[in-house]
């Protein structure tokens, strides 16, 4: 999770359609340009890559949707918004994900027991190195989205993008090793490659996404920066039952500030404000709820 706080006044709204829009229009072009690569080399390791690019449409597709509805104001039913949405939506990829390796695995296998060679080379060498070009493109603008946002469904689609160049880059190197030495094998165990590595972004794509579903605690070092943003208050004597959460753009902050017991309601009412104003500045689309408790007074023991 980036330590720059989430944009105000709708940037990362902005970020996230763009970088959602960018992603399906991307996927399609990947599709018919490997499409094309694929009739003329026969290549697994480029049907590799052109299964990935057909799941990388249907997942930016979810991805699209769920931005969309993610971004819907909370209302009547939805008191805390939408934002897990995102969630789903990356589950959702990473099961798109772990089919297309598994499609890949049986055919790298078949390959492998009926060797092929590979045709036109030149012509799978100059597509992926065009996918690599279009592919870096995005990722960058993701990045850039990702940065203001800290949207987990698009996180989710730039990680497996981030490998689409890494696979792209196996495709051409097993092009390139079966055109110059005619070992026909290493065409389907770059392709076996690439779906191991494919199965280990899904992983990584379901354990943030659970992370969000289950409200798992922000970092540690957030927290901290929390914990010292409340402290820098002179009037406050300690902090204790911390308690956040992460649901797409929004952060939820929970907090007991301890205080001198004989202070009147109303200042004390005035220092939490002031507190959750300095906490504002720091993460200004988060929920934030402040109890104030008279220092000293022992609690029922909480989770910290």
């Amino acid at each position: 999770m980036s330590d720059q706080p989430i944009t105000p006044d709708g940037r990362a709204e902005q970020a996230m359609r763009i970088a959602s829009y960018a992603s399906v229009v991307v996927a399609f072009i990947l599709i018919f340009a490997k499409t094309y690569a694929w009739l003329a080399t026969g290549s697994v390791a480029i049907l590799s890559s052109l299964i990935d690019s057909f799941l990388d449409a249907l997942a930016s597709i979810v991805t699209f949707v769920a931005v969309r509805h993610s971004l819907q104001p909370a209302d009547r039913e939805h008191r805390f918004g939408h934002g897990k949405v995102e969630a789903l939506a990356a589950l959702a990829q990473s099961a798109f994900i772990v089919g297309s390796a598994v499609l890949l695995l049986f055919e790298a296998g078949a390959r492998a027991l009926a060797p092929r060679p590979i045709t036109e080379s030149e012509t799978g060498i100059s597509i992926m190195l065009f996918s690599i070009g279009l592919t870096l493109g995005l990722v960058i603008l993701q990045k850039w989205a990702i940065q203001r946002s800290q949207s987990v469904a698009i996180s989710a689609d730039s990680l497996h993008y981030k490998g689409d160049l890494l696979m792209n880059g196996a495709v051409i190197a097993a092009i390139i090793i079966v055109s110059e030495t005619g070992w026909t094998l290493a065409d389907p165990l770059f392709g076996a490659a690439i779906a191991i590595y494919i199965i280990w972004s899904a992983y990584l794509i379901v354990r943030s996404s659970f992370d969000m579903l289950m409200d798992r605690e922000l970092p540690d070092e957030e927290r901290e920066k929390i914990r010292n943003i409340a402290l820098a208050h002179n009037c406050v004597d300690a902090v204790h039952d911390l308690r956040t959460r992460q649901s797409g753009l929004t952060y939820f902050i929970q907090l007991h500030l301890e205080m001198d017991g004989d202070m009147k309601l109303l200042q004390a009412h005035e220092i939490a404000d002031e507190v959750e104003m300095s906490l504002m500045e720091a993460y200004p689309d988060a929920e934030i709820i402040i109890h104030q408790d008279p220092a000293g007074v022992e609690e029922p023991p909480q989770f910290h």
